[in-house]
């Protein structure tokens, strides 16, 4: 990252976070600068108040960089910490009026309702997203960060650590909600001299960014989590499997990285504990099947991305051939949470056997795009309506797709669903790694399965004849019926295709791939059948000329 200009640099050395135990700010202005947020300018809105703070005079006034704040749709964002007065959409000539407030904050005020939004939602793989300097390690430590990682060395065994991991009910965030202690019990007791645990943050799901988001604005809490992890399995390097197309997280994995080995966090002798764990980056290409583990695998080895088939799992021969440990960012995100405070606290969160929270990234025709986090349990229609504002120009609400281009689409109907991995599987959907996408009566639902059969036919890896011939075959039917081209004999095959490609294919991009046409069969049935027998979209969406028509 580059050097902030000198009269930012300047306030901050007034009250550093090193000083801050001795002389706290009396008022503090926190810039998001994730990724959405810095597309917009973020960065020179830092630099102005930074400049306008000190031309001012108020040399007790923090400008402090944080990580994502959450309401997208709003940014660029600036938060006034003591008082919550939140500042949208800034841009540089709104400096002033920040000056302003910052000069009005007294030691007396407290923080005041921020809306649904904020309110609503629970903060633990994100407690740290707009609190801290995404680039400080102070920062970081002084919100208790790698407090868990030391506890764990000075005051727990390996078999300690996968049992409370295990009590706490925490599953793996990255879309099959695998427990995760049983996987890093399965882990520990393989046999192999040497040990791996890799960091999935290959987010290739349409409109996610959950793991984007976390990367970029508390990237210590990972390396936290994956110590921790190595710790209780018995392993001793790590990688972060992230895609290049994160510039932003990567610089600041990096970042981080140097800073956790200089602080005695990461390399040999952690915490001064004969403990050794450190960690390197592997970019990935962008190729959407490399989300699964073999194929992350694979393209960490320097081989071509594709899945093998299992088993033998990774947990037991994995990286070249050695028992590996793979969770997802918010997987570990979740761990030093619960090792601070405990296993109890973080089952009493959610339902069933769904515990916890899971982070979501909310996009489509909703008002409050963003990122959020909600306890498992919360409804659909508190998520969209509640949280999300509900829909765009107030429109009516059609259908919400989850779990990514394996998901489903959920109607209207089951608004009132209360989210967990075994409700969504209930409905024809799945959790996946986070993203929800709403979607209003402008949408054409055949359109939508086209879409996503569109995108796993092009991220097809192409080893297996059912992913790389069904999928195809698979959207040439729907790009039929969009065309007003179809029989009802194409919507059988449709149909019987796609679950040939979901028993046979061999990784979960070809399994998963038909679920969206299932999905929309099972709760717009009758927009397939307007498309196939009254040559009409519904939604206005797909052309069906009159000479298709007639033809």
């Amino acid at each position: 990252m580059s050097e902030m200009p000198s009269a930012a640099r300047s306030i901050r050395r007034r009250v550093s976070t090193e000083e801050i135990a001795e002389q706290p700010p009396r008022a503090s202005a926190y810039v998001c600068e994730a990724a959405s947020c810095m597309s917009a300018q973020a960065h020179d809105i830092t630099v102005r108040l930074g400049e306008r703070a000190a031309e001012a005079g108020l040399t007790d006034v923090l400008i402090k960089r944080v990580g994502c704040l959450g309401l997208c749709a709003a940014g660029p964002l600036v938060e006034i910490a003591e008082t919550a007065q939140l500042f949208e959409r800034v841009k540089p000539d709104d400096v002033e009026g920040i000056i302003k407030a910052l000069k009005k904050v007294k030691s007396t005020d407290t923080r005041q309702p921020q809306g649904p939004f904020f309110e609503k939602q629970l903060r633990v793989a994100t407690e740290n997203l707009g609190r801290i300097d995404p680039e400080s390690l102070d920062d970081f430590v002084g919100r208790g960060g790698y407090e868990a990682l030391k506890r764990v060395l000075s005051e727990m065994t390996s078999t300690d650590v996968r049992e409370e991991i295990t009590r706490s009910g925490l599953r793996g965030r990255g879309g099959a909600g695998y427990p995760t202690g049983l996987k890093w019990t399965t882990v520990a007791k393989a046999q192999g001299a040497q040990k791996y645990v890799i960091c999935n943050a290959d987010e290739g799901d349409p409109g996610a960014f959950m793991d984007r988001s976390v990367l970029e604005s508390d990237p210590f809490s990972i390396l936290e989590g994956m110590a921790i992890a190595a710790f209780a399995v018995h392993a001793s390097e790590g990688y972060i499997y992230c895609r290049a197309e994160y510039p932003l997280a990567v610089s600041r994995l990096r970042l981080a990285i140097r800073l956790a080995q200089r602080a005695g966090f990461l390399g040999a002798g952690i915490a001064d504990t004969s403990f050794n764990f450190d960690v390197q980056i592997r970019l990935g290409a962008g190729a959407f099947v490399c989300g699964e583990e073999t194929a992350l695998i694979a393209s960490v080895e320097g081989r071509r991305g594709t899945p093998r088939p299992r088993p033998p799992y990774p947990a037991v021969q994995g990286l070249w051939d050695c028992p590996t440990l793979i969770n997802n960012v918010e997987t570990f995100a979740n761990v030093g949470a619960i090792l601070r405070k405990g296993s109890e606290w973080y089952a009493g969160i959610g339902v069933g056997k769904s515990k916890g929270t899971k982070v979501f990234a909310l996009a489509g025709r909703i008002v409050n795009t963003g990122l959020v986090e909600v306890p498992m349990g919360m409804t659909l229609r508190e998520i969209v309506y509640d949280i999300g504002g509900g829909l765009i120009d107030g429109r009516p609400f059609k259908a919400v797709q989850t779990g990514g281009p394996s998901g489903g689409c959920i109607p209207a109907q089951l608004l009132d669903m209360a989210v967990s991995y075994e409700s969504l599987i209930e409905v024809g959907s799945f959790m996946g790694s986070g993203g929800l996408i709403v979607m209003d009566d402008t949408s054409c639902m055949v359109d939508v399965a086209k879409y996503f059969q569109d995108f796993c036919r092009e991220e097809s890896c192409g080893k297996c004849v059912p992913c790389r011939v069904g999928t195809t075959q698979l959207y040439m039917l729907l790009d039929l019926i969009t065309r007003g081209e179809a029989t009802l004999d194409d919507l059988a095959q449709l149909e019987r295709l796609a679950g040939i490609v979901q028993k046979t294919a061999l990784c979960g991009l070809g399994q998963g791939a038909p679920n969206p046409i299932f999905s929309t069969l099972r709760y717009f049935r009758d927009e397939y059948l307007a498309h196939i027998v009254d040559k009409v979209c519904p939604a206005g969406v797909c052309t069906i000329t009159p000479a298709e028509v007639t033809a």
